[in-house]
């Protein structure tokens, strides 16, 4: 056996092992969300003795689950509906257009990449306050939109500049407005950086904790997150229902990633390529 065949058979196991040891939580949470109290404290197994979807049923009941959800699902519906329409212009406007300092802009938004969001978080709250946007959803869309934009950018500028310029020239010919050319030519073309840019905007939306946790104060406004924290607040603290939260949470953004891989990774090499 040649060292070559060796070096690669290590490679596998090495990047085997990083894989169960990666996918042991996910799987640990899952099986502890199918168990009682009892079991999840005295037994380390993955298959559930008893298995019972009774924790599932209370956590998404009992504790107003639904309510959550639908909250997040439309924080992170209209935060991705407004990073589309707003980006995919920007994008248009960097690749197609010209106009004064236009490489200038495109290199800042490309630099804020490098800004960890959290530096701007007292800044954000500070002026949510001014607008009377704190306590609100639009506290969290507004941030979460600007948040996008550096990474939206980039993503739809490369997707554009790969499209060939003689069909926006033909387009032009026939009389076709720019908003036309845009809507009907590019957009179209261009739907693997779209529903990459969707996705990679979904998920951290779905996800966010900590402006989340600063911005709302009204229960009913709520989040996933912070519904999830709430389970850890009594006294005693219930691991399966714990679980059971969690598992609530992450599904959505499993389903999601899961349905769109194939063009997130279309919409990222195309990045990468260009």
């Amino acid at each position: 056996m040649s060292a070559r065949w060796i070096a690669r058979g290590v490679v596998f196991v090495l990047l085997l092992l990083y894989a169960a040891i990666s996918v042991y939580p996910f799987l640990w949470m899952a099986s502890a969300a199918f168990k009682d109290q009892f079991e999840v404290v005295a037994s380390g197994s993955l298959i559930p003795r008893r298995p019972t979807l009774h924790t599932l049923a209370e956590t998404w009941n009992e504790l107003h689950f639904l309510d959550y959800f639908l909250n997040s699902l439309k924080v992170t519906a209209l935060t991705v509906v407004l990073v589309l329409a707003s980006y995919a212009a920007a994008g248009y406007a960097f690749s197609v257009l010209h106009f004064p300092a236009r490489k200038a802009l495109y290199r800042l938004f490309l630099a804020l990449l490098f800004v960890p969001g959290v530096t701007v978080l007292l800044p954000i709250v500070l002026l949510e306050h001014k607008l009377n946007l704190l306590g609100t959803h639009w506290g969290l869309i507004l941030p979460f939109v600007n948040g996008s934009a550096p990474l939206s950018i980039l993503l739809m500028t490369n997707a554009f500049d790969a499209i060939p310029g003689e069909l926006r020239e033909a387009a032009r010919v026939d009389g076709a407005s720019e908003l036309r050319i845009f809507a009907t030519i590019y957009l179209p073309l261009s739907r693997p950086a779209l529903i990459t840019i969707a996705v990679l905007t979904a998920i951290p939306t779905w996800n966010e904790y900590l402006l989340t946790r600063v911005s709302l104060n009204d229960p009913d406004s709520f989040t996933l997150p912070i519904a999830l924290q709430n389970l850890q607040s009594g006294a005693v603290l219930h691991y399966n229902v714990l679980m059971a939260g969690a598992l609530i949470v992450v599904v959505p953004v499993i389903v999601l990633f899961v349905a769109a891989q194939r063009y997130i990774v279309n919409g990222l090499m195309g990045a990468v390529k260009a």
